[in-house]
């Protein structure tokens, strides 16, 4: 016979257990391998040594360098040589331009030179070439033409006037404003060999040419000119070599007839 218990365990359904749930975990990072760092030892420092020796050398070669280097810069021109001077003299000029103690070729600058030589009033410009410890200094003089009466000064080649006295020819009367520039342009124009020999210069304009001068000379002879032909008077000394041992008035300014004063 079967048992109550039996019967009912018979008849009872058997409910299955459920299995817990599975827990989902993130997946984790993998860690990557760290090789440990080595450790450098400290380097030992080298230490120099100083040695006397070579201490020496080098105060001795770089007091040899300075020697020679203060020797160089020190080296004094030996040559100087002017040209084209005629009414300044040698010493006139070394003195202005500051050579006259023959500086050193290196330190002595040729702008300096120049603009030195040309704060003198009768230097007109200045070429300098220079050589081995040797300068050469070109002059082109700011030449005087005359002695201008009226004013009481020497006219120059620019038109300045200067208080100096050179032996120029005299202009010895006022010479109007409407003349007097192209006078003073065509003595420029007289080579300096013929300008020595005029002693005195007269404006004397008549009624047929207001330009005409009279001229003195130095060798007793008078000369006629007008400004049209003044170029005319520096074939002078060959025009006078036709009249040997004549004194007397060149008329240049018509026919260039001569007159003659006076023979010997």
């Amino acid at each position: 016979m079967e048992t109550r218990e039996k019967r009912y365990q018979s008849h009872r359904k058997v409910v299955p257990k459920k299995a817990p749930p599975i827990k989902k975990y993130a997946p984790q990072p993998k860690k990557k391998k760290t090789t440990p760092k080595k450790v450098s030892k400290p380097k030992k420092q080298k230490r120099f040594r100083l040695k006397f020796k070579n201490i020496g050398l080098f105060v001795l070669g770089l007091s040899l360098f300075v020697a020679i280097f203060y020797g160089i810069w020190k080296m004094p021109i030996t040559n100087i040589y002017i040209e084209g001077n005629h009414y300044l003299n040698d010493q006139t000029i070394l003195e202005q331009s500051g050579l006259d103690h023959y500086p050193s070729f290196i330190s002595t600058f040729s702008g300096k030179i120049q603009k030195k030589l040309e704060e003198e009033p009768l230097i007109k410009s200045v070429h300098i070439k220079r050589g081995f410890r040797s300068i050469t200094l070109k002059i082109e003089e700011n030449r005087p033409l005359y002695y201008y009466e009226s004013t009481k000064h020497t006219v120059l080649e620019n038109e300045k006037e200067t208080d100096d006295n050179f032996q120029v020819p005299t202009l010895i009367n006022y010479v109007p404003d409407t003349i007097y520039s192209d006078f003073h342009k065509k003595m420029a124009k007289i080579n300096l060999d013929v300008l020595e020999r005029i002693s005195e210069i007269k404006y004397d304009p008549d009624e047929v040419d207001t330009g005409r001068f009279l001229l003195s000379m130095r060798d007793g002879n008078y000369v006629y000119l007008t400004l049209t032909k003044w170029d005319a008077l520096n074939s002078y000394v060959n025009i006078m070599k036709e009249f040997p041992n004549q004194r007397g008035i060149l008329y240049l300014n018509a026919g260039n007839s001569f007159e003659v004063l006076e023979r010997w």
